[in-house]
């Protein structure tokens, strides 16, 4: 064949081929590793911007799970072997604590994303008071951000700190359900001791007895509840609870340490229509 005919063919094979890698290119999507999230704050440094997400947007009153990201502020691109610790802070008017609040991992199948909990047991009015410490390292590099948020206090009481016979103070707050249902849910609940203000470990091993009532619709209860009992799995209590209809319910609970002695909470009876310990949930 002649020199004038391979060249043209040549040149249009080179067009194609481009254009099909073109197409190649546009057809993949960047995966977004936090999909189905609301960012709820970006604390910065001149280094990294720590991104912070859940599934509201915001920090309430109670349990709350949440997502991190680190961006190099200057390549803008995601940190994925970071090393990551928080520390959560209230800054009361005479004194300053802290609050439960889990270790940070890596999300599995996550290449960006790390996750984690903490549990806010207070908030002010407006929302202020908190502030949150993230300490982290990259490489063999530290670095620290910090900022103020904004914790909202949340419309039933899903957290509550007491002191139990034993002098100790301790908090629980509810982590499921989140979208209960008429029937049988899964409640979960942490539990924690106070060690100091500034440390607040699971405890394991106690038993939370339960008795859910509805004060609206004459204080009846539901068949088929379960007391709480410890989970090695994920360090939470767990039990069936059950909802024979919507509404505004109590949680009545007595909290027995693992030697079966009574820390906090009564029975309800005729007399007495609600423990001293109890969560709420209404649905």
């Amino acid at each position: 064949m002649k020199l004038k005919y391979i060249l043209p063919i040549l040149l249009f094979a080179l067009f194609l081929n481009a254009c099909s890698s073109d197409d190649d290119n546009n057809d993949v999507e960047e995966i977004n590793e936090v999909e189905g999230l609301i960012q709820i704050q970006e604390i910065t440094n001149t280094t990294h911007t720590i991104e912070l997400f859940n599934k509201t947007g915001e920090f309430k009153t109670g349990y709350n799970a949440v997502s991190i990201r680190v961006k190099d502020n200057t390549t803008n691109s995601y940190v994925e072997n970071a090393s990551i610790s928080w520390m959560p802070m209230m800054q009361m008017p005479t004194m300053q604590h802290s609050g439960p609040n889990s270790n940070i991992v890596k999300e599995i199948g996550k290449n960006t994303v790390y996750v984690g909990y903490i549990v806010y047991q207070m908030t002010n009015t407006d929302g202020s008071g908190w502030s949150l410490t993230l300490n982290y390292s990259i490489g063999g590099t530290s670095f620290m951000a910090t900022d103020t948020i904004n914790v909202i206090q949340n419309d039933t009481q899903n957290v509550a700190s007491f002191m139990g016979s034993d002098g100790s103070n301790y908090i629980i707050a509810m982590v499921a359900p989140n979208d209960p249902i008429i029937g049988i849910n899964d409640l979960k609940v942490g539990l924690f001791k106070m060690e100091s203000m500034l440390s607040f470990p699971e405890v394991a091993d106690y038993t939370i007895m339960l008795d859910p009532r509805m004060p609206g619709m004459g204080n009846h209860s539901s068949p088929n509840n379960t007391d709480l009992t410890y989970s090695l799995i994920d360090n939470m209590y767990h039990s069936d609870l059950s909802l024979t209809m919507t509404g505004y319910w109590v949680l009545n609970m007595k909290l027995m340490n693992s030697s079966d002695t009574l820390l906090k909470g009564e029975d309800v009876t005729e007399t007495n229509v609600q423990s001293s310990l109890y969560l709420e949930l209404e649905f």
